[in-house]
Formats: C-alpha cells, sequence, structure tokens
C-alpha cells in the first residue's frame, strides 16, 4: 500500500502539471520545482529508520541540481532547432551525462 500512495501523489502532480499548462506557461515550469517527488524519495529512505541514509538522500538530491539546471539549459537551447519533443528528448541526454559526470566522478579523481 505504501507504493500506492506514492503513486497516487506522483499521478496527482503530474495531473496538475498539465492542467496548469492550459492556462498558462508560468505555472508549469514553476511546479517541477516543488519537492514532490523528493518527498516521497525522503519519506521512503526516512521509513528506514536511519538518519545518515536520509542525509545521504538529501545529499544525493542537491547534488541533482545542476544536472537539472542542465536539462532545462539545454531544453532551451534545442528548441529553436528541433521540435519539443525532440528538444526535451536532447535535455533529458544532457541531464544523463551531467548527472553520470555528477556521481562517477568523483570515483575516478
Amino acid at each position: 500500500m505504501d507504493i500506492v500512495w506514492k503513486g497516487v501523489v506522483g499521478g496527482l502532480v503530474t495531473a496538475l502539471i498539465v492542467w496548469a499548462s492550459k492556462r498558462g506557461n508560468v505555472l508549469p515550469g514553476i511546479l517541477p520545482l516543488a519537492p514532490t517527488f523528493a518527498v516521497i524519495a525522503l519519506l521512503a529512505v526516512g521509513s528506514k529508520g536511519s538518519m545518515a541514509g536520509f542525509r545521504e538522500a538529501c545529499l544525493a538530491g542537491v547534488k541533482t541540481i545542476p544536472a537539472y539546471l542542465a536539462f532545462l539549459g539545454a531544453c532551451w537551447l534545442f528548441i529553436e532547432r528541433l521540435d519539443y519533443r525532440l528538444a526535451v528528448l536532447g535535455g533529458i541526454a544532457v541531464w544523463l551525462v551531467a548527472a553520470l559526470a555528477i556521481f562517477l566522478a568523483p570515483r575516478y579523481l
């Protein structure tokens, strides 16, 4: 049942973003910054009872901020040259490279 309510929350946020996109462009861009998925992740980790694990999950979330900014920047740049679906796909590719660099680079340095 724990997974079900987390799925419901994620679905509701997705529905809210789609609904907001029909009323303007700014709110759908702001809503992903709400910590909905971070809350779900932190509740899942926190339920294990480990303060160290909870703090590790928080730090991992902080580390992903540059990758998220790279994603948004790539989408912003790609939209001038590509269809919006390809711009998002390109943004995801940039996000993946940035996230891998953030989390794998320290192992090799």
